[in-house]
């Protein structure tokens, strides 16, 4: 068994994984980060989704180093992306044109701007990446993780890592399982938080927010790609949620802020279509042939039936064909589901000009790096969250609960800000979405501190929220953030050899050194924001 020792140790290389190994590595420390498959940058690559962002995102209200990788993006593109002169010269061109987002890119390219922004510590030798690497074990004495145990993915070797400092930065929070540190999993009780928002009764621990299995799909008008019939596209045809207006594979959706239900179609002659939605190559941006390529992170393939968190080993499976490890037969029908909305589309979806089925509909596996077109990773919206000093709760940034403002309350721990909607998909217990308004927020040092780990930090969305805030603090900037700061907390804390519960009492100094690093810790005090 091989063994490594670092200072501080990032398991997981998606998008909060990311920006703390940059932050640590750019304060001098030697890290090592690991991650499942053959691409950092989770959300943003393996996961296959274009960023979910602010409306003022443009002008401000991301970290320095965000938007010096949103900046290097729409540089890729002016240079490797035969883009029209007219685009590449518009400072804020999207360059798939999607309207879910201000900068729909390919994932490729978010994976070539990151191991650029990682480059100079990876040249150093600051920084060690581990790709194809999971964590499969930890040691720990008291209240300090001693290191963790990984299994190469690949040759099945396993590998130990001893460190002064760890973050979880997995999607599901992995490693707060395997060390111990105390953590919440689904949805807490209104007498719990005192949320509107939250169950009434108990806390329910296997409601989560539903996953989905992104797929990469061009569209070819006049040409055919069928597949073959899914095996479980019968069951999915015909199932229709108890709050759905229909059935889940059809073009009858309800509109998320209004819960009234629409059509979304695949195309439209406005904006209001599917395809268009998280479309990320658009032929009339370019100088060069290219067919119109789109995400597939839609209402249709969310996979809510059950959750893959904190599951036995083996239970009997109502999906045909369903056997062996819980999590991943139901990770399996999450992708079944999002094959038999492919299917769909091909041969029974309606059309707008009044046909049946869109057959040039097709899978891109050069867009996700795969053999198949499915993006690397299931899309996580909801991982296990610590137990922390301070948890999130809904009253701190819903709209309803801070009425004639334009920003949330201020924490005077703030080491972060941010902002979107409180953004729940169906969850695992039958629940429907829960949409609502918020007003921009601030990220609070308490809710990376956990009560009791002296060396663990949370460093994505497994921070201390709640299933409602989770649904505002989980998207790309925000995570980004949080990352970044945990590798700034953590750095610091090397420095000292301090627990991290020291960091609250040194407040004042660390948002100096935050905001020395160009992350902002309040909105801007003269601009007039809005609720979303």
């Amino acid at each position: 068994m091989f063994e490594r020792h670092c200072q501080v140790l990032i398991v997981g290389g998606g998008v909060g994984g990311v920006a703390a190994a940059l932050s640590a590595t750019d304060l001098g420390c030697s890290v090592i980060l690991t991650e499942e498959t053959d691409w950092i940058g989770g959300q943003l690559t393996s996961q296959a989704v274009p960023p979910d962002e602010h409306p003022w995102i443009e002008e401000f209200g991301c970290t320095s180093r965000y938007r010096d990788f949103r900046n290097r993006v729409r540089d890729w593109y002016r240079k490797f992306g035969s883009l029209r002169p007219e685009i590449a010269a518009d400072p804020h061109f999207n360059p798939g044109t999607g309207w879910v987002s201000k900068l729909c890119h390919e994932p490729k390219v978010a994976v070539a701007v990151l191991l650029d922004m990682l480059g100079p510590a990876l040249a150093s030798g600051r920084l060690t990446i581990r790709y194809r690497t999971k964590p499969k074990a930890a040691e720990v004495h008291g209240d300090h993780v001693r290191g963790v145990l990984f299994l190469d993915l690949e040759s099945g070797l396993e590998e130990w890592i001893s460190c002064d400092y760890v973050l979880d930065a997995t999607e599901l929070g992995d490693l707060l399982l395997l060390t111990g540190t105390e953590y919440v999993v689904g949805a807490e009780s209104k007498a719990e938080t005192g949320e509107p928002n939250a169950l009434d009764g108990r806390a329910h621990p296997q409601n989560v927010q539903g996953l989905t299995w992104v797929f990469a799909m061009g569209f070819d008008e006049g040409s055919s790609h069928l597949i073959e019939k899914p095996p479980t596209y019968d069951f999915w045809k015909a199932y229709k949620p108890e709050f759905w207006p229909g059935p889940l594979l059809g073009f009858d959706v309800l509109h998320a802020h209004t819960g009234e239900p629409r059509n979304l179609p695949l195309f439209s002659e406005d904006w209001y279509a599917l395809f268009p939605y998280r479309q990320i190559v658009n032929p009339i941006n370019l100088t060069q042939p290219r067919l119109p390529v789109t995400m597939v992170n839609w209402p249709q393939n969310d996979f809510f039936l059950q959750t893959i968190l904190d599951v036995e080993s083996y239970e009997p499976h109502p999906m045909p064909g369903a056997s062996g490890p819980i999590s991943a037969a139901r990770l399996t029908q999450s992708r079944e589901l999002s094959l038999s909305l492919l299917y769909w589309l091909q041969t029974e979806a309606p059309r707008q000009d009044g046909g049946i089925g869109y057959p040039g509909c097709f899978l891109s596996p050069e867009t996700t790096g795969t053999t198949d077109g499915f993006a690397k990773y299931p899309y996580i919206r909801e991982s296990r969250r610590i137990k922390a000093a301070y948890t999130i709760v809904e009253q701190d940034v819903a709209a309803y609960t801070n009425p004639g403002v334009d920003r949330a309350p201020s924490f005077s721990d703030s080491i972060g800000i941010g902002a979107y909607r409180i953004d729940l998909h169906p969850s695992t217990s039958g629940a429907n979405m829960i949409d609502t308004s918020t007003v921009p927020f601030e990220i609070p040092l308490g809710s990376l501190i956990p009560q009791r780990m002296a060396n663990l930090l949370p460093a994505c969305k497994n921070v201390g929220v709640t299933h409602i805030t989770n649904g505002c603090y989980r998207l790309h900037p925000v995570e980004w953030n949080i990352g970044e700061v945990a590798g700034i907390l953590a750095a610091r804390c090397t420095q000292s050899c301090r627990p991290v519960q020291a960091l609250l009492r040194a407040v004042t100094e660390i948002q100096d050194e935050v905001e020395d690093q160009g992350i902002a810790i309040a909105w801007p005090a003269n601009i007039m924001l809005s609720a979303l």
